[in-house]
């Protein structure tokens, strides 16, 4: 970025942050969405991102202490909810612990996330705290993966659902749920970056805080990768897979 941007080129800046860098590019989720790691990979993969996804309205609620204006703080809720749940809604969170139920996974060690890898949870930390202390325009921008996440997550569901017998559908309840909300999340989102993103060093640093947030996510597979693929070396207390009799 070498000048001010329009609103739309601004959001084409931001879209091709998905294309160079989002998640999907990892060779961990090349893998993962081709049926090519076995079943105790795939557990080390739910029981890691559970640290990600238990720490997501952590990190809403930080970011929403910032907010002075009553009517994104009404808007940024719904965020919360739909991961801690409301009303008959259980939540996120619980759909990912029925994924990890599914896939043989004692829940409360799920929960105590005793055996994630140091790096996930330095990683998700790191987002936390990213949300709470930067600016509230960075904060907002850092959420953007969301544009991308419709694709992934309907990739994820073809690809689990056909090349592991392990999973069946009511496993990828999550991923599911997160076709719609995702998009109305962003949106929302997107319109309140290209508002209020109108000098330069504005614009470059909610470009910065979206790279930020993909680099959270690589960061969380390339431990992924390190511990359970290749060279396969998990650190001490981290989940050890069992044998699994296949697919």
């Amino acid at each position: 970025m070498t000048e001010l941007l329009s609103p739309e080129a601004l959001e084409y800046a931001l879209r091709r942050i998905g294309e160079e860098r989002y998640h999907n590019r990892h060779p961990f989720h090349k893998l993962l969405h081709g049926g090519k790691l076995e079943f105790g990979q795939v557990q080390a993969w739910a029981l890691n991102r559970y640290v990600y996804q238990a720490a997501i309205p952590r990190k809403d609620a930080a970011l929403m202490a910032n907010l002075e204006d009553r009517e994104i703080r009404r808007e940024w809720i719904g965020r919360i909810h739909d991961h801690d749940g409301l009303g008959p809604d259980q939540g996120g969170i619980e759909r990912w612990l029925k994924l990890t139920d599914g896939l043989g996974l004692d829940r409360a060690y799920v929960m105590s996330q005793q055996g994630a890898l140091p790096a996930t949870k330095f990683a998700v930390e790191a987002y936390v705290r990213f949300a709470g202390s930067r600016p509230t325009l960075e904060a907002i921008a850092s959420s953007l993966t969301e544009l991308f996440a419709p694709a992934i997550h309907a990739e994820r569901i073809a690809g689990m659902l056909e090349n592991y017998s392990f999973i069946d559908e009511s496993l990828v309840a999550y991923f599911r749920k997160r076709l719609d909300q995702a998009p109305r999340d962003c949106r929302f989102a997107l319109a309140y970056v290209k508002q209020h993103a109108r000098t330069y060093e504005q614009q470059k640093a909610v470009i910065d805080a979206l790279v930020f947030k993909t680099d959270v996510l690589w960061a969380q597979l390339d431990s992924l990768y390190f511990a359970y693929v290749e060279p396969a070396l998990p650190p001490p207390d981290a989940f050890v897979p069992a044998a699994h009799p296949g697919k």
